[in-house]
């Protein structure tokens, strides 16, 4: 694809995204040079490599993605698929079993244990080893209605992948001492897991499956945050942002005589105190990333309090 062409898909990407003009700057300098990396990993490997994206809540780690995805593909010609880790929540109806089988905070997606691993790693495996004419259905997570989307509904990618970008809060997390688990680090942990069950049943998770599925990547990429406070406030905007693409929809699709569409009751919006107990549960595992991450991952990207992203850092072995 020519520079104008590419200049052209970014401006695209930026008007569809509702992103500041300035994001096509942060192509320049953080995602070209990161998209570089990433052909040069697959020419030394001579396979599809996988690509985690870390990053807190609200960091723009899915933007990223996004961008990044197009890029390789549309313009280095580099077959590349993507994923989130929330694409492979477990459905409302398997975390309502998880929370009554070991503890009812897990009916809340998002931790380590919250997720189909095994899902994950189908789709990794099916894109790793299609043919030309194959097709892959990639999953998908309604946060409005915290369930997911039916299969039927999926995206489906054609082919085999050079590049799979897999993004998540929590990808590449380690687990913690079991010392470090004693004490709570919020008022979720003291109030609702007096006993530790919860945040241990996390750490074990981590210990097993999460470590599996995480140590098939071959580039970690971390966004890092510059607190978790700007964590909390990100989280909360991105709420809103829900709020109004979720209303949006419902108005869209209403009947004319007024009447409330199919499936509005089971709009799951957050107020801002519940979204602040809902980043409670995030961050013991978000806060030992920000302090133990940036040490060992192989790109290192420094997010500021505005959400602009620094130039990337690539940790030499």
């Amino acid at each position: 694809m020519p520079e104008h062409a590419l200049q052209q898909t970014v401006l695209d990407l930026i008007a569809r995204e509702d992103l500041p003009a300035s994001y096509a700057d942060t192509v320049q300098k953080t995602l070209l040079p990161l998209a570089n990396h990433i052909l040069a990993l697959r020419r030394s490997k001579q396979r599809p490599v996988v690509v985690g994206i870390h990053g807190a809540q609200g960091t723009g780690k899915s933007t990223l993605t996004l961008f990044l995805r197009e890029i390789l593909s549309r313009h280095y010609g580099t077959g590349t698929a993507n994923f989130s880790l929330d694409d492979i929540y477990l459905t409302r109806a398997e975390r309502q079993d998880l929370a009554e089988r070991v503890h009812p905070l897990f009916i809340t997606r998002g931790v380590p244990g919250t997720h189909d691993l095994a899902l994950g790693q189908q789709v990794v495996d099916r894109l790793r080893s299609a043919g030309s004419d194959d097709q892959t259905p990639i999953p998908a997570f309604d946060k409005a209605r915290d369930d997911r989307v039916p299969e039927a509904d999926w995206p489906v990618f054609q082919g085999r992948a050079d590049v799979i970008l897999i993004e998540g809060w929590c990808l590449g997390a380690s687990p913690e001492d079991e010392a470090a688990l004693i004490a709570p680090v919020n008022r979720l942990e003291s109030e609702e897991d007096p006993h530790g069950t919860w945040r241990g049943y996390v750490n074990q998770c981590l210990k097993g499956g999460y470590r599996d599925f995480f140590g098939q990547m071959d580039c970690l990429v971390m966004l890092k945050a510059p607190s978790m406070d700007c964590v909390l406030e990100w989280r909360r905007l991105q709420e809103q942002k829900l709020a109004r693409k979720a209303g949006a929809a419902l108005e869209r699709d209403a009947p004319k005589q007024g009447a409330v569409p199919e499936g509005a009751r089971n709009l799951r919006i957050m107020s801002e105190a519940e979204v602040a107990r809902f980043v409670m549960h995030y961050e013991r595992v978000t806060r030992a990333c920000l302090a133990e991450m940036p040490g060992r991952a192989d790109v290192l990207i420094e997010v500021a309090e505005d959400h602009s992203l620094g130039l990337p850092t690539f940790r030499s072995d």
